[in-house]
């Protein structure tokens, strides 16, 4: 069927926290089995060289919502009581899905910031999710190793007794403290970032009293933000709707429902895999249910790569047996190496998606400015400054990617089909003395790496000196990158 004739579809996209490479059956994975996701590429596109913006999550998080790199924002990964780090008079996504007639909704992990700072939980928190384009909002404000761990609809804190109001702090004494309700006993243990509240039998970053009966329980993740997403798909099912579900798996602390405890045969991490694979067949399942499954346009893809021990001792690296999380690929989460971003991505739209596999060069950054391809939406000069329309790579019409991918992790890379350029960093001192405990290679480095994506795209041999003017050529377009307005 032609683009040109299309109704105007409706988009999900499924957003996985700290899913690897490898870690979907269809990509490879061992100990674990993802038949949901696999479904998917019946009709849909395996993409194989597709990247999230960033290594971590907050920054990619921004990139989608703003076709923008994160280091023009200088975002970071945040505290639970960050602002919000989109500007409201920013052009993003939301937005301009909004203009082409989309009611959007965001539902699951947001960390990207709430409030303009001194932020009170007890009253309305805003500005937040509906001021930069989202209809309907349904969050964990930041990420389930922070406080607060409670649940924000739209404005306000769910659940919330007035008569015990919610204090938090990331910038009191760091003191262990516990919440109202916590577990006499930890689950697992966790380092000391992470250990400063304990809820749920958990250590969570960031301190924090009160709201009782506003605290949530992590085990009931599946099933709450299911039943959301799938609320707003029926409320909307009329006209066409954007749903950005993001998951909180499989970030930890990984607390997985007792229904999915066991279905795999790597322990926690496993576990919230197949929990994970669980909500989007189940949000699937509801499309078609409905009769939307053939107008809808789904994006299924990650944040950034994976990590195993980050913070908690959930056993994920001694159950890990032959699985390897990043594949092939070297780092994870945090890395410059090709395992901090490059991410399984499969893209589903009966009828429309050629389905098989591409290897076309693409990034989050760019689901933006193809979308509003797509979509035939003017934009305002300016707007989405990073993003590139790739709707026909998107769509299997076309295996032409990107030219030039830029990384970003605690340096820049920059990705050609054929090479990746790490930039050195200028000292030791900038090295992240933490990452040390992540177990993963961080890729950093005082001295230039070039590696042939070719033919060692595990990145095993540094051929800079082999290859100075690759080198030049790559800092130089690097360099124009940052620098520019509009990338070409």
């Amino acid at each position: 069927m032609a683009i040109e004739e299309l109704k105007k579809p409706n988009i999900v996209i499924f957003y996985v926290d700290d899913l690897g490479y490898a870690d979907l059956s269809s990509y490879g994975a061992l100990g674990v089995k993802t038949p949901n996701v696999d479904n998917l590429l019946v009709n849909g596109l395996k993409f194989t060289d597709a990247h999230s913006p960033a290594a971590t999550c907050t920054p990619s998080r921004y990139s989608l919502l703003t076709g923008e790199y994160a280091f023009r924002n200088k975002a970071k990964v945040l505290s639970g009581d960050a602002p919000l780090l989109i500007d409201t008079a920013k052009a993003t996504l939301p937005k301009m899905l909004k203009r082409a007639g989309y009611t959007n909704a965001v539902v699951g992990k947001w960390h990207l910031g709430l409030g303009a700072g001194n932020l009170d939980w007890n009253i309305n928190v805003i500005p937040g999710p509906l001021e930069i384009g989202f209809d309907y909002s349904f969050l964990l404000p930041a990420t389930g190793d922070r406080v607060p761990t409670v649940y924000l609809e739209n404005h306000k804190v769910l659940n919330l007794d007035r008569s015990d109001p919610i204090w938090v702090s990331y910038k009191a004494p760091t003191k262990k403290t516990k919440a109202l309700n916590a577990s006499d006993s930890i689950r697992y243990s966790s380092d000391s970032d992470h250990s400063q509240t304990v809820i749920n039998g958990v250590g969570r970053i960031g301190l924090m009293k009160g709201g009782k009966t506003a605290i949530w329980k992590d085990e009931d993740f599946p099933d709450v933000f299911t039943d959301k997403a799938i609320s707003f798909i029926k409320k909307n099912q009329e006209n066409p709707f954007f749903l950005f579900f993001s998951f909180h798996d499989i970030h930890v602390p990984r607390l997985p429902n007792e229904r999915f405890q066991g279905t795999s045969k790597m322990g926690p991490r496993g576990d919230a895999i197949v929990q994970m694979d669980w909500m989007t067949g189940r949000i699937m399942e509801e499309l078609k249910r409905l009769g939307l499954e053939k107008n809808t346009l789904v994006i299924f893809t990650s944040d950034n790569g994976p990590v195993l021990n980050d913070g908690y001792d959930d056993f994920a690296a001694k159950m890990l047996g032959e699985h390897v999380p990043a594949g092939e690929y070297r780092g994870g989460k945090y890395s410059a190496f090709e395992g901090g971003t490059r991410v399984p991505t499969i893209v589903y739209w009966p009828g429309f998606v050629k389905p098989g596999e591409s290897d076309a060069l693409i990034s989050q950054v760019d689901f933006y400015d193809s979308l509003r391809g797509l979509l035939d939406v003017a934009i305002k000069e300016g707007s989405a400054l990073d993003s590139k329309n790739l709707i026909k790579a998107l769509l299997g019409r076309s295996k032409t990617g990107r030219k030039y991918l830029l990384e970003e992790s605690f340096t820049l890379s920059l990705r050609t089909k054929d090479w990746k350029y790490i930039q050195p960093i200028s000292s030791v001192k900038e090295f992240p003395k933490w990452l040390c405990s992540k177990d993963i290679e961080s890729g950093l480095d005082t001295i230039p790496q070039l590696y042939n994506m070719i033919i060692d795209p595990s990145e095993q041999v540094n051929v800079a000196m082999q290859n100075e003017e690759v080198v030049r050529e790559l800092q130089y377009e690097l360099e124009r990158i940052v620098n520019r307005n509009k990338i070409e």
